[in-house]
């Protein structure tokens, strides 16, 4: 009954205008942060850590931001969901490096889009997968009654979804090697056998071989994006990764990883996911950096 409720809620909350959406979003977020809820304190955590040279009233100025805008992801992904294409491409104001991301598509060797978690990712793969074929891992969400409404806002642009496991990453080759693209999110806590620490915007941090792995065994090419919440909608912007993601090298391959979601997040600081738990896995003999 509560997960009910839940998705009706979500579908009550889809119904809102955007700009009204993000009204809400805003208001919720200065509440976020006037409680000192859980993401805020989790997110000056992280931001203190990752740009120790910032002083308490800036580190205070983004995290405040990122609360109204985690809010504002919250209240407008449902409409992202319910309405899907064409409206999600109505509402991309601008692409940047628009370039990049066609001569991408239009090479036979596929392409790992990597996107950050910053801005709204779900615009990023409905808008992406009306150009070009696209695999991607599918976790589904823990309420059963939401996985079909997100699958299907996913697939109808279609991607085509595949599970979290061997199988999974045997299908992403495929389709990579077919020449077709697959979306990957790149910060995410990874289990141990499938990561290796090293530095992201100086800290430790285990990251994911998969998509090194990805382009060893398939030959494709890497391209970074995100989607950035602004006025009337929401702006694309394509990255080169350095060269060196494409080394045979584990470590060199994640180094420039990693450097270039610190790219990503440089575009807009205050829209990426600082209240997620991402420096909860420590290097031995290092202390834990959350409580």
């Amino acid at each position: 009954m509560r997960n009910i409720l839940v998705l009706w809620l979500l579908k009550l909350v889809s119904i809102l205008p955007l700009g009204i959406a993000r009204i809400k979003g805003a208001w919720l977020g200065r509440l976020l942060t006037i409680i000192r809820a859980q993401p805020s304190r989790i997110a000056r955590i992280n931001l203190s850590l990752c740009y120790p040279h910032l002083s308490d009233d800036e580190v205070k100025w983004i995290c405040n931001m990122r609360m109204r805008h985690l809010a504002q992801a919250v209240l407008e992904t449902p409409k992202v969901w319910r309405k899907g294409n064409p409206w999600v491409s109505k509402k991309v104001v601008a692409v940047k490096g628009l370039g990049l991301f066609e001569q991408a598509i239009a090479d036979d060797r596929g392409t790992i889009l990597i996107i950050p978690h910053q801005g709204n990712w779900e615009v990023l793969g409905l808008w992406a997968g009306e150009k070009k074929a696209m695999t991607s891992l599918y976790d589904p969400p823990r309420m059963i009654e939401l996985e079909t409404w997100i699958k299907t806002s996913r697939e109808q642009s279609g991607a085509t979804l595949v599970p979290t496991n061997v199988r999974g990453v045997s299908a992403l080759i495929k389709a990579l090697k077919r020449g077709e693209m697959t979306g990957i999110l790149p910060d995410q806590q990874p289990p141990p056998e499938s990561g290796e620490f090293v530095p992201l915007l100086g800290v430790e941090v285990r990251t994911m071989t998969l998509i090194h792995k990805l382009l060893q065994r398939s030959g494709s090419q890497a391209l970074m994006a995100t989607a950035l919440r602004v006025p009337g909608g929401w702006e694309l912007h394509f990255v080169a990764p350095a060269q060196d993601i494409y080394s045979t090298d584990e470590v060199t391959s994640l180094l420039a990883l990693n450097k270039g979601i610190e790219d990503i997040i440089a575009l807009a600081p205050e829209q990426y996911q600082w209240e997620y738990k991402r420096f909860r896995e420590r290097p031995k003999g290092m202390d834990p950096i959350y409580d």
